[in-house]
């Protein structure tokens, strides 16, 4: 009990060191959130200019979805990049704490985080659009947030590993995997429009049951019960994931660790 108290308090002393951050650079989390807030009025805007409420409906969730899944995966997959500005990456990873402890205190951080900017962001657009949302299926909407969100801890678990192992162009590389999710997983538009490989690859990329699975539940009010066959993949995708980025950075980090990269800024 003693051990789990100890490992649990170096859990919320990660979510607290996060949101200090975020507070230290309050100016720039500011511009983040108007950027987005303006990025996602812009994308529904096409569908008010096409004259279709469907389309608007349609352009909204996947911006504000995207908006969040993105968030958490970014979050995750920067942390390392994050030590390595703060100047703390090697004081953090020597450090008496389990690493586990330390990545359930990364992912719970972006996931509240997450919460709270999309939150703002869907809140902006109702206001701006005024949007009926009386026959959303809520529920069945939150499960596939969360469903979504352990599919994507694991994937922002394994890109983590690339800010680690390669100082220089890592961070880019999270970036590149980030831009290739959004041009696969029918953000903005259905996955069938895409080339038939693109398709396959978009079967892999949880992103895509999570914005199908919202967008029926929102927009035509369809029940979880009738969603199964978009929410086990995504059951699969969390037990696989996890697990997976876990042992992937795990291998990572006594790599960096034997060869010095932990030490290195640039």
């Amino acid at each position: 009990m003693t051990t789990m108290r100890r490992e649990m308090g170096a859990s919320y002393a990660f979510i607290e060191r996060n949101f200090f951050l975020v507070k230290r650079y309050w100016g720039w989390e500011m511009a983040f959130m108007v950027y987005a807030i303006a990025g996602a009025m812009s994308i529904a805007l096409i569908g008010v200019d096409q004259g279709s409420q469907a389309l608007v409906f349609s352009l909204m969730i996947g911006a504000v979805f995207w908006n969040y899944l993105s968030t958490v995966f970014s979050i995750i997959a920067e942390q390392i990049a994050w030590e390595r500005w703060e100047g703390t990456l090697e004081y953090t990873m020597m450090a008496p704490v389990r690493r586990g402890s330390q990545l359930l205190g990364s992912t719970a951080f972006a996931i509240v985080y997450g919460l709270v900017h999309t939150t703002v962001v869907l809140t902006a657009l109702v206001l701006f659009f005024g949007l009926d949302l009386s026959h959303a299926d809520f529920g069945a909407a939150a499960v596939f947030m969360l469903l979504g969100s352990l599919s994507v801890i694991g994937i922002g678990m394994m890109a983590a590993v690339l800010p680690l192992l390669y100082v220089e162009r890592g961070a880019q590389m999270t970036f590149v995997i980030q831009s290739l999710l959004l041009l696969i997983s029918g953000v903005y538009y259905s996955i069938e429009i895409l080339p038939q490989w693109m398709q396959v690859l978009a079967r892999f990329s949880p992103f895509t049951y999570v914005l199908e699975g919202v967008r029926k539940a929102l927009i035509e009010g369809v029940p979880i019960g009738d969603l199964l066959h978009l929410v086990w993949p995504l059951v699969i995708m969390a037990i696989v994931f996890i697990p997976l980025g876990i042992w992937v950075f795990g291998r990572a980090e006594r790599y960096a660790k034997r060869t010095g990269k932990l030490k290195r800024v640039g």
